[in-house]
């Protein structure tokens, strides 16, 4: 077994579940510390962080990644235990070997490597591992950039270990996401009995043509790298039980995931302009998760994609699709950064897996990537 799958399989067998790290990142200090990493815990509410860092000169190059892992769903659904690493053919099988222990396994010996063999590194490399990433992201990686930014430490380059690829890897490099804004709705009518309409106000019926606009609303017309902006509702909510009583309230969660197009203030003020024009009784309380960032091309783009046509032999896609990263968070210090790992396919699924053959070419693809940018 090659050693990024013996560590893989080390981080794998722990259950860490948001945000119990369970000792994970413990591993990758004892791992980095003797190569010269200098080794900060971080630690905020329930949250484990770890900051790690070789060399004091810029640039700085890291890796970002995350320990905690979604939970199992019904673990004997799963055809082996799901924090019992399980090697069949070339695939590993267990909950978090494609997000994303792997990615962290190839980043630790591609660092190992680099250092061991005696090639002078011109400036930094970092590792910024959180175990608040599938949570709430609150206490995780934004904590991390608070401190670093209130030092002026300074990350150049940042790779985070995301499973980006989807039939082969390396096909798809993520130089951007979309930002994610929610709002959590309440209309606001009059309950009554159903048989006597005229004295209740029915939230459900006041809001149809709403949501019809909603719905039908363009908002933009994207951009080369991001695609419209969507506008989706996932979950409505009204009534007591009974089929004979109005309701008083209807309550609706949405989502848009926007484009650098738009601004959040702007979703902000044009959804509040359409409840408005329909006179509904509302309260509006706004979430945001993260504005949108695009890496469009520089250094850390075009050694990852010299990396992989290198290893691979393939021309890497870059692609601003899927959810949000912690990378929306390292964006707006003015770093470079991009999202290479895995393939996504399985995912948070039961029976998650990764094909050990591609445990191999990423760490030779971030080996390679360090030695172009800080060699």
């Amino acid at each position: 077994m090659s050693n990024t799958l013996d560590l893989a399989k080390e981080l794998i067998s722990r259950p860490s579940v948001t945000p119990d790290d369970q000792g994970c990142q413990t591993l990758i200090a004892d791992y980095l510390k003797p190569l010269g990493f200098e080794i900060e815990p971080m630690r905020f509410g329930e949250v484990d962080n770890l900051w790690a860092r070789y060399g004091t000169e810029g640039p700085l190059f890291v890796f970002a990644g995350h320990t905690d892992v979604v939970p199992t769903g019904p673990a004997e659904q799963w055809t082996f235990p799901p924090f019992k690493p399980t090697l069949a053919g070339e695939t590993l099988y267990g909950r978090g070997s494609a997000d994303m222990k792997s990615s962290i396994a190839a980043m630790m010996v591609a660092c190992k490597a680099l250092i061991e063999s005696g090639s002078p590194v011109k400036g930094s490399i970092g590792f910024l591992i959180t175990s608040d990433e599938e949570g709430p992201a609150t206490d995780g990686t934004v904590r991390v950039i608070e401190t670093l930014e209130a030092r002026n430490e300074k990350i150049d380059w940042c790779l985070v270990g995301e499973p980006s690829s989807t039939k082969q890897i390396g096909d798809v490099i993520k130089n951007g996401r979309r930002g994610s804004i929610s709002g959590n709705l309440t209309i606001h009518g009059q309950q009554g009995h159903i048989a006597y309409p005229h004295l209740a106000e029915n939230p459900i019926h006041t809001f149809v043509p709403v949501l019809n606009e909603l719905v039908n609303e363009h908002w933009d017309h994207g951009n080369d790298s991001f695609p419209p902006t969507s506008f989706q509702i996932s979950n409505i909510n009204a009534g007591t039980g009974a089929t004979n009583v109005i309701p008083g309230d209807l309550e609706v969660l949405f989502n848009l995931r926007f484009s650098t197009e738009l601004k959040h203030t702007e979703i902000q003020s044009r959804i509040e302009a359409i409840l408005n024009k329909h006179q509904l009784k509302y309260t509006l309380d706004w979430s945001i998760s993260g504005q949108p960032f695009l890496t469009p091309g520089g250094k850390l783009v075009s050694a990852a994609q010299r990396a992989i046509k290198n290893i691979c032999g393939i021309d890497a896609q870059l692609s601003t699709a899927g959810g949000t990263s912690d990378g929306r968070f390292i964006a707006p210090t003015g770093a470079q950064v991009v999202e290479l790992g895995p393939i996504n396919e399985s995912i948070h699924k039961i029976d998650e897996n990764v094909n050990i053959n591609d445990l191999e070419a990423l760490t030779k693809i971030y080996k390679r990537i360090l030695i172009d940018l800080v060699t």
